[in-house]
């Protein structure tokens, strides 16, 4: 019982949150752009490779969100100046801004639902999540 109520109310959070992400990133931004845009603010550059073992997905699709990505200035390619097959994909100011905005929103719409339980239970809250999720 207790696994089914989990997965129920993972779900629904799953899905408010998606679907409050989706409508306020739009039009410049999607959550699978924005996840690429943190991963490389924390890591400065990488290979397009990098990114198979942060996103459920393809290299193929990979590649076509890095296209979609560069096409509307969120990052830039540049060839590896020592070996020209390595392509390093950063992200560019336009990037750093649009990532900003989307770790903005998503804090925004976490805390709203966070300010339900008291400090305390924040914390608890994320204490055993973490337990789940390291299991």
């Amino acid at each position: 019982m207790v696994t089914q109520e989990f997965a129920k109310l993972w779900w629904k959070l799953s899905k408010d949150l998606h679907t409050h992400m989706d409508a306020e990133l739009a039009p410049s931004l999607t959550e699978g752009q924005l996840t690429v845009l943190e991963l490389l603010l924390n890591r400065d550059r990488m290979k397009p490779s990098d990114f198979i073992e942060f996103l459920a997905t393809t290299p193929a699709a990979i590649t076509t969100l890095l296209d979609r990505m560069e096409k509307a200035s969120l990052i830039t390619r540049e060839r590896d100046e020592k070996d020209r097959r390595i392509v390093w994909v950063q992200v560019s100011e336009k990037g750093r801004a649009e990532c900003e905005r989307g770790m903005q929103i998503r804090e925004r719409f976490l805390q709203s639902y966070l300010s339900r339980i008291s400090s305390h239970n924040q914390q608890l809250l994320v204490y055993l999540l973490g337990k789940v999720a390291n299991a």
